[in-house]
């Protein structure tokens, strides 16, 4: 099994996608992987996000296949069940993160502040998702974090575009970036999957040589 490490590490971005319509869920995670994209991370903010989840798992196998927004306990376990290979959340709260080590699949937990990256630490998780990274400090935040707390590793979300992922990609304590802008909502809207692989191609260039 991957670890959530090895997560941080197999694209520039992952890819944080909504979906209303659970008919766009294969045709998503086939487009990113087309476009050399090898996971994607479903968020659980709508009905259909689990049934995505469970299609994506079954029709997509290929592509690594992570549940987003796990704010609770019972939606980590659902996560789990419906096919996901690991999990994310916004935040730490330590019901929830004890629900996500139950399932066993590697997890990124969300912090926001450097007392929550300390207490994940404390448990021995290393690798996290900064949220909401622009609302927190972005950039000049993570860089400030690099020396008290250098054994941390983090995955920037919120608020991040095309143009200032490069900037979170040169820190040495960031792995990956999650971002909206690979799976548009106007693509979605268009059944314009192609877009979607040509947005996909183009994180190759996101990652500092």
């Amino acid at each position: 099994m991957i670890t959530a490490e090895e997560v941080l590490d197999l694209s520039p971005v992952i890819p944080v996608v909504v979906i209303d319509d659970v008919g766009h869920a294969v045709p998503v995670a086939e487009a990113l992987l087309a476009g050399g994209v090898p996971l994607i991370e479903l968020t659980l903010r709508t009905p259909v996000a689990l049934e995505g989840i469970q299609r994506i798992s079954k029709e997509v196998p290929d592509i690594l296949i992570g549940a987003g927004t796990v704010t609770s306990a019972p939606l980590a376990a659902q996560a789990a069940e419906a096919g996901a290979s690991f999990l994310v959340t916004p935040g730490s709260t330590d019901s929830v993160i004890d629900a996500c080590e139950a399932t066993a699949l590697p997890f990124l937990p969300g912090a926001g502040t450097v007392t929550e990256a300390m207490r994940l630490a404390e448990r021995g998780l290393t690798a996290l998702k900064f949220f909401p990274a622009e609302a927190s400090g972005g950039v000049e935040y993570l860089k400030a974090l690099g020396g008290p707390l250098p054994g941390l590793r983090f995955c920037p979300t919120g608020g991040i575009s095309v143009d200032t992922a490069p900037d979170y990609l040169a820190l040495p304590n960031v792995g990956c970036v999650g971002g909206s802008w690979l799976v548009p909502k106007k693509a979605l809207a268009d059944n314009d999957f192609d877009r979607v692989k040509t947005l996909a191609k183009a994180t190759a260039a996101l990652r500092p040589a």
